[in-house]
């Protein structure tokens, strides 16, 4: 993508632009960011996605005698525990379409000028007249594209973050809205984090929600620590050693040989200068837990492979010394690791581009083909 280009997707802006004035910074109303939009999936698509184990789904109600008038349900939903299209006050959300749906998949990359390692989900949320989930905000930068219908959003710079209690929904109790919108099909949102807002669909309605994850520090440390301990665990073992402990009247002081042999424990999970970014990238891209591949089938893996397409599941990333795919690193360099990126930066190689990979390369992308981590590039024969 050539990010100095104007986009209708942002108004006009350049990718660059957006970066620089908005993104994290302020909210962005764009109208008819696609153009004559008309949504990828129908609400008995969605609704049979909901009913699915391994989708994640919630169903948001207002109902007078629910805890603070709101009750929350997670999924899967069989079609019976929806309640009738021409009852009000209610939302369904289905998570990580992208991942279920190619149409979806398509329309996602269309957000590729942000880095691909901060991108999380496109989640579809339907409502009936006057459905919401209340004014709330999110700790993450979000588009909201509407797909269908009309929602009436309110947002506001909130300064009180104070939730209302004892409810199933993070609802702040004293939202203040400052400006106000009606967006109908095409029109897009884009808000920074902790950027409060209330939607409320005006008749039925569809919005896409285009999220981007941002790790908590705390989270994120215990994630790659974790990683690194893992690492340690197939190295010989250590154990604490104190032949010349003396006899001690304080028994409850902490020696300091233990304190340094702690210490060593963790400069030693650091001891590789790129350990750190090896276990970050493999975070990065880790499928979520109900992320699952189908392997591909004996007759289809023993032809040799043309060109290749990342599976819309699969998550790709690299840095300067390694490729990095599904939660597994891989160290790569010269030719090779130029041709892995671009299938990490374009999500497919070309006939061509496979062809001037080493046999190495060639069986690693075999292997992920196998995996279900690749799909044959459609548009090409084998």
């Amino acid at each position: 993508m050539d990010t100095s280009l104007p986009l209708a997707l942002l108004g006009g802006l350049t990718p660059q632009q957006f970066m620089k004035r908005h993104w994290q910074k302020k909210p962005l109303l764009v109208r008819q960011a696609i153009p004559q939009f008309q949504p990828l999936l129908d609400r008995a698509a969605l609704v049979d996605l909901a009913a699915q184990e391994d989708v994640e789904s919630r169903l948001v109600q207002q109902l007078p005698d629910a805890p603070g008038g709101w009750r929350m349900r997670k999924g899967p939903f069989q079609r019976r525990a929806i309640p009738p299209f021409r009852q009000g006050g209610w939302t369904l959300l289905v998570q990580g379409v992208d991942a279920l749906d190619n149409r979806v998949h398509r329309l996602l990359q269309q957000f590729r000028f942000v880095p691909q390692a901060r991108l999380d989900d496109l989640m579809i949320s339907y409502a009936t007249d006057g459905g919401g989930v209340g004014p709330h905000f999110d700790s993450y930068d979000v588009f909201l594209l509407q797909a269908h219908g009309k929602r009436r959003w309110r947002i506001g710079r909130q300064k009180d973050f104070s939730l209302q209690p004892d409810v199933p929904l993070k609802i702040l109790s004293n939202f203040v809205a400052e400006e106000e919108f009606v967006l109908e099909p095409g029109d897009m949102l884009y808000l920074p984090p902790r950027y409060a807002h209330d939607g409320i669909a005006e008749g039925e309605c569809m919005t896409y929600s285009i999220g981007f994850r941002s790790p908590q520090r705390g989270e994120l440390a215990r994630e790659l620590l974790l990683r690194l301990a893992d690492d340690l665990a197939d190295a010989p073992e250590t154990l604490y050693r104190d032949p010349s402990q003396p006899a001690v009247d304080r028994p409850g002081d902490v020696p300091v040989a233990l304190q340094a042999f702690a210490r060593e424990a963790v400069e030693m999970a650091l001891d590789d200068p790129l350990a750190l970014a090896r276990v970050l990238g493999e975070y990065l891209t880790e499928p979520k837990q109900n992320v699952w591949f189908e392997p591909t089938d004996e007759e289809a893996a023993d032809r040799p492979l043309t060109a290749v397409v990342l599976d819309r599941r699969s998550r790709m990333a690299y840095d300067e010394h390694h490729i990095f795919i599904n939660g597994e690193a891989y160290r790569a360099a010269g030719r090779d690791a130029t041709l892995m990126r671009q299938l990490a930066d374009q999500g497919a190689l070309d006939k061509a581009a496979v062809s001037r990979a080493s046999v190495g390369a060639k069986d690693l992308l075999q292997s992920w083909y196998e995996a279900g981590w690749l799909q044959v590039d459609e548009g090409t024969s084998l």
